[in-house]
């Protein structure tokens, strides 16, 4: 499967002074208080952080699921405050790869065709959909449960499905979730091979989690403490 079309080490991802603030009630919570974060093309980091952080905060910001207060974010030098809702929707489907905790697959739906699922919402024709769903399974050793349905699939056998999803619209970044929240440890391992291999072929990966050892598997470490960050181990390489 083709790989995105940016240079190597050009910046995917750019955020400068991102805040978030909730209003609950009268009280008014600061849940991200001035976030600078440069990612390039082919980078694996983490994102850590104890509960109330600003973890999930931060996450729904990088996908796209939310918008910040202030600041400024941009993804492959597109300015997302500059994008309506429909837009930005449209964007996010392209841009963003998404792997969750709890796999988010469609029970009714084989292997090959949730794959194929985010495909649909940009007109790829059933053939084209097809083959990159049958070429992203079988990158992954999934090749011979395309026609499975996930309730006839493992743990890390959906995971890898999901994972498969997430490539097929060849998106600039995958975002990770928890993504070993709900394996065993022998499938969790498996499942950070693939990660391993994403990032060899030269994919931009980010792991939001708690788990110090799934952190500890990326070269790029960042950790969170009450809405900032606090320690970026790649920093001084940008």
């Amino acid at each position: 499967m083709a790989k995105s079309g940016l240079k190597k080490g050009n910046i995917v991802l750019e955020m400068s002074g991102i805040k978030k603030t909730y209003q609950m009630g009268a009280i008014t919570v600061d849940a991200l208080q001035g976030i600078d974060l440069v990612v390039r093309e082919g980078e694996r980091l983490s994102i850590t952080g104890p509960s109330g952080s600003g973890k999930s905060t931060l996450l729904h910001i990088l996908g796209l699921l939310d918008r910040p207060s202030e600041g400024l974010m941009r993804i492959g030098g597109t300015d997302i405050s500059t994008l309506t809702d429909d837009k930005l929707s449209y964007f996010r489907g392209k841009k963003i790869g998404f792997i969750f905790q709890a796999f988010h697959l469609v029970p009714s739906l084989s292997a090959l065709e949730n794959t194929a699922l985010p495909m649909m919402f940009y007109g790829v024709p059933r053939s084209q959909r097809e083959k990159r769903a049958t070429d992203a399974l079988e990158s992954l050793g999934m090749g011979d449960r395309i026609h499975h349905l996930p309730s006839e699939l493992s743990g890390g056998q959906r995971q890898r499905v999901a994972i498969a999803r997430s490539l097929v619209n060849n998106p600039s970044i995958l975002l990770a979730d928890e993504p070993t929240g709900n394996l065993d440890s022998k499938s969790g391992e498996d499942v950070l091979k693939v990660f391993d291999k994403l990032h060899k072929d030269g994919r931009t990966l980010i792991v939001v989690s708690h788990d110090s050892h799934i952190a500890s598997k990326s070269p790029r470490q960042v950790k969170l403490k009450d809405g900032q960050i606090v320690s970026d181990t790649g920093k001084k390489h940008l």
